[in-house]
């Protein structure tokens, strides 16, 4: 089947900047929309933002301007650019993805998360 890494979390000073990956594994045809989500203790796993194929990206309204996603379909990658982090931004961080295993085949998958602590 298809997994989904995470990589790139940790444990971060209010106004540093992170860094996070996500690998795409298995059984791949394709890449769909791609994106980043958090949960936060006692809060719901909200979006963080979403990148499709062609590139179109779509940012939480209170995170544009300091987060970037990007994408690489040749090594199947895809990334959140953090900067200007705050405490509040502590969270685990999961990609989510639309894949394609096959030309017919397609499915939602999650990775496992990494977490995010950013201190004050």
């Amino acid at each position: 089947q298809v997994q989904l890494v995470e990589s790139g979390g940790g444990l971060v000073q209010a106004g540093g900047s992170l860094r996070l990956s996500c690998a795409a594994s298995g059984r791949i045809f394709s890449l769909n929309d791609m994106g980043w989500y958090r949960s936060a203790p006692g809060k719901q796993r909200e979006l963080v933002a979403r990148v499709s194929v062609g590139g179109i990206t779509n940012y939480a309204e209170s995170l544009k301007g300091r987060f970037t996603i990007s994408r690489d379909d040749a090594k199947n990658m895809v990334y959140l650019q953090m900067n200007s982090l705050k405490p509040e931004d502590t969270a685990v961080y999961y990609c989510n993805g639309d894949v394609s295993y096959s030309r017919s085949g397609r499915g939602n998958f999650w990775g496992q998360g990494t977490q995010v602590t950013v201190s004050s």
